[in-house]
C-alpha cells in the first residue's frame, strides 16, 4: 500500500470510528495540536502525516499501525485495560465503561454482541444487595483493595458514588440493541463468590447472605422477563413502553471465555475479558471479522429463546433458579 493510500485508509477508520456528530478535522486538529486548516490538509492527503503524527492517531483510535501501512503479519494489536488500585481505580474503570457505552450508544446504528459463561457485568445492577455484594468482593478477592483484607460485609453501606454510577452505566447499556448467549453456567460463578465468602466468615449473618442470594435470584427473573419481551428495562418500568431491542440465545455449544463484539455503523470492536473485570480490547479488522464470523456460526447451534421457545427459555431459567434455589435450601 502507498504512502498516500495508507493515509487515506487511516482517515477512512478514524471516520468510521468517530459519532456522527463529531467532526472529523476538529478531532484530528485535537489529536494531533494543529490547526484546522492543517488537520484538513491531513486529511485531503496535501499535507503526509509523520510517523509520529500517525502513531498518534492510531494509538488514541487504538488501529493497528501495521494494519494501517499494510503489514503482513499475524500480530493484532490490543489496548489493555486493568484495575491497579493506584492509577486506574474501579471508580474510573466504572466511569470508562459508561463513558464508552454512552459513546456506543451515539451512533445510528450500533449493537452489542456479548457471549459469556458468566452473568453480563450490566445485570449486576439491578438490585442494591448484589451491587454491594459483588462491589465487596471485587475489592477483597479480585483487586485485593488494602482497606477491604479485614473488612467484613454490610451490604447496607456501600460508597454512594460506586451505586449511583452502577445504576447510570446498566441505564446506558439498556438503550442499546444487544444479543446475549449465555449457558447454564452462567451463574455459577457469583454462586461460587458468595459461597467463598460464607466458608471465610465475612458475612455479618445468614440473613445478609440470603439477601443476596434473593438479589440474585430476582436479577435472574427480571432477565427472564426482559428476554420474554425481548426488550431490555429497569425493575419497575412496564415493557410495552420499550422498543424491541434485545436477543438471548441459550448457548449449549461452546464454554468459551467472555467476548463481547461491539458494531457501531461500519465498524467493529472486540473486547475479551480477562480476570474477572479486567479487559483488551481491539479494532483490528481481520480479527474482528473472524470473531464475528464465530459467534454468528455459534449463534446458528444455539437456541434464541427471546420472544420465542417458551418451552427452551423455561428450561433455561429454570436450571438458572434451581441453583440457587438449592443453595438457599441449604442456609
Amino acid at each position: 500500500m502507498s504512502t498516500n493510500h495508507s493515509q487515506e485508509f487511516l482517515f477512512q477508520r478514524i471516520r468510521e470510528i468517530l459519532p456522527p456528530s463529531t467532526s472529523l478535522t476538529d478531532a484530528i486538529s485535537e489529536i494531533l495540536h494543529v490547526s484546522n486548516d492543517s488537520a484538513y490538509r491531513r486529511i485531503r492527503n496535501e499535507t503526509p502525516l509523520v510517523l509520529e503524527e500517525a502513531k498518534l492517531l492510531c494509538e488514541h483510535f487504538q488501529l493497528s499501525l501495521d494494519q494501517v501501512l499494510s503489514t503482513k503479519n499475524n500480530s493484532v494489536l490490543f489496548e489493555n485495560i486493568r484495575i491497579n488500585n493506584q492509577q486506574y481505580t474501579y471508580e474510573q474503570y466504572l466511569t470508562d465503561l459508561t463513558g464508552l457505552v454512552h459513546h456506543i450508544n451515539s451512533f445510528n446504528e450500533k449493537e452489542i454482541i456479548y457471549l459469556t459463561k458468566d452473568i453480563p457485568i450490566f445485570h449486576n445492577f439491578y438490585f442494591k444487595p448484589l451491587i454491594a455484594f459483588r462491589y465487596y468482593f471485587w475489592m477483597k478477592t479480585i483487586l485485593k483493595h488494602p482497606d477491604y483484607v479485614t473488612k467484613t460485609i454490610d451490604l447496607n453501606v456501600i460508597p454512594p458514588e460506586i451505586e449511583a454510577m452502577s445504576r447510570e452505566l446498566l441505564i446506558y447499556y439498556q438503550k442499546i440493541p444487544s444479543t446475549e448467549i449465555l449457558n447454564t453456567e452462567s451463574i455459577n460463578s457469583v454462586i461460587s463468590q458468595i459461597e467463598f465468602l460464607k466458608e471465610t466468615g465475612v458475612f455479618s449473618s445468614a440473613e445478609d447472605i440470603r439477601m443476596v442470594y434473593d438479589s440474585v435470584k430476582e436479577t435472574i427473573l427480571h432477565l427472564k422477563v426482559q428476554v420474554e419481551h425481548g426488550c431490555k428495562f429497569l425493575p419497575g418500568e412496564k415493557p410495552h413502553t420499550k422498543k424491541t431491542n434485545f436477543n438471548f440465545f441459550y448457548n449449549r455449544v461452546v464454554l468459551g471465555d467472555t467476548t463481547v463484539l461491539v458494531k457501531t455503523g461500519e465498524t467493529k470492536t472486540v473486547y475479551l475479558n480477562y480476570d474477572v473485570l479486567n479487559y483488551m480490547v481491539t479494532r483490528d479488522v481481520n480479527f474482528c471479522n473472524q470473531c464475528d464470523e464465530d459467534i454468528s456460526n455459534l449463534m446458528r447451534r444455539a437456541t434464541i429463546i427471546s420472544q420465542s421457545s417458551e418451552k427452551q427459555r423455561n428450561i433455561f431459567f429454570g436450571i438458572l433458579l434451581a441453583k440457587i434455589e438449592d443453595r438457599q435450601k441449604k442456609l
